[in-house]
């Protein structure tokens, strides 16, 4: 690799470490401002968590995992095989300290801080998303459509009052089908669901992994470089980072941005910070040639899991599983969304199926970590999206441009802080 760096007398590079939707999301809003971009990932472009996601656009998805009764509920949702949340309980020694400060936010309170944060990264979604892919290639990917929560009847979607009393004080809106309107909307969902929250103004991306690639493709064409390798750690001088150890060498920079999902935690470390984050491990299986799919991407509120139909094939993808991020996938979520589909779409077969499983990045408190590092001047951090990583990436990407090239982005980012968590 020719090094980089103002030897040379030319312009120093950004330096973007991570190529998921949030990376790549960053290095094409700072191209657009001008600025040159290395962009670093240890593997392909949108081959990790940005290619296992459920492929929508859930600008509704405000409401985080941790609301009030979840602790009562955790216990008997562990030992049932039925239930959408699973532990390997070797590591439930190294998870305590990061659980216990999770829970602690099961409160009316921290429901409603958090749904507050996350609103800005997420409601406008499908128009940031068009905005960023405009003029990639990438537009091909992206489709705009409802996003349907799908019920038994309206008992049990009552039963979540308190969500979508959330969404309903944010100004989220949402039509209700039930009975032969649902079946008109939807014939291909099981006569057992009876009652629908139907989004509209949402968005689905058909392929993902290939939707960061062509992002990424793009940052290259526009004259930005890429670089596969292993980010070892960030070169400061007087406080201020002016280069990225990488592959061997020392790339020069006038700033650094991290964008590594779950694998940031190690990266800030090295910068003084503690983040308190774990992988909430998250699965998914794909049904190629399926014979019935939904019409739009559709959560199936029983089972807490979201199938969506992509570009020849249908992606079922939910869970939430902790272990770490060395443990093997687990058989039982994998089983549990078969099981699911096959009562949500009775008579579906297929040509053949895949499986995957990945690492969702989450933050003790669920909201992002967005901005620059306290005490390290030129370093910004972009993660911890928890479930909405593709729907907030490109947001989080034009913030975090905003930031390296000196602009105050228009949205109060003290919610986001990294300095929270010194």
């Amino acid at each position: 690799m020719d090094p980089i760096g103002s030897s040379t007398g030319t312009k120093r590079p950004i330096v973007v470490i991570g190529a998921g939707i949030v990376g790549v999301s960053t290095a094409i809003w700072l191209q657009r401002d001008g600025q040159e971009v290395v962009l670093i990932d240890r593997g392909e472009p949108g081959s990790g968590t940005s290619y296992g996601n459920g492929g929508v656009l859930a600008s509704a998805s405000v409401v985080p995992v941790t609301v009030p009764g979840l602790l009562a509920r955790a216990p008997r949702m562990l030992l049932s095989p039925d239930q959408p949340l699973f532990l390997k309980w070797s590591y439930l020694p190294r998870l305590l300290p990061w659980l216990r400060r999770y829970l602690a936010h099961c409160t009316p309170e921290a429901v409603n801080r958090i749904a507050d944060a996350l609103l800005p990264i997420v409601g406008d979604s499908l128009a940031d998303h068009q905005a960023l892919a405009a003029g990639t290639g990438a537009e091909r990917w992206l489709r705009p459509s409802d996003y349907v929560y799908i019920y038994r009847d309206r008992a049990h979607y009552e039963g979540d009052a308190f969500g979508w009393g959330i969404r309903r004080e944010r100004g989220i809106a949402w039509d209700e089908i039930e009975g032969e309107a649902l079946r008109a909307y939807d014939p291909a969902l099981s006569p057992s669901l009876g009652f629908a929250a139907r989004f509209p103004n949402h968005g689905t991306i058909t392929d993902p992994g290939r939707y960061v690639q062509d992002l990424a493709a793009h940052v290259v064409a526009s004259g930005g470089r890429l670089v596969k390798t292993e980010v070892t750690g960030i070169v400061r001088e007087n406080g201020t980072v002016t280069g990225v150890r990488a592959g061997g060498e020392t790339i020069a920079c006038a700033a650094a941005v991290i964008a590594t999902g779950v694998w940031s935690k190690r990266l800030c470390a090295t910068l003084g910070l503690d983040v308190p984050l774990e992988s909430e491990r998250g699965y998914h299986v794909e049904l190629f040639g399926p014979s019935v799919a939904p019409r739009n991407p559709m959560m199936i509120a029983s089972g807490k899991f979201v199938m969506t139909p992509m570009d020849g094939r249908l992606r079922l993808a939910g869970i939430v599983e902790f272990g770490g991020l060395d443990a093997p996938a687990s058989r039982a979520p994998f089983d549990l969304l078969m099981k699911n589909v096959k009562a949500a779409l009775p008579g579906l077969t297929f040509r053949e199926k895949s499986e995957w499983m990945g690492h969702r990045p989450a933050p003790a408190d669920s909201i992002p970590v967005i901005g620059e590092v306290p005490g390290a001047r030129g370093a910004y951090l972009g993660f911890g999206h928890h479930h909405v990583g593709l729907t907030g990436g490109p947001k989080t990407g034009r913030i975090l441009a905003q930031l390296v090239s000196g602009r105050t982005p228009n949205i109060d980012l003290a919610p986001y802080a990294p300095s929270r968590f010194q």
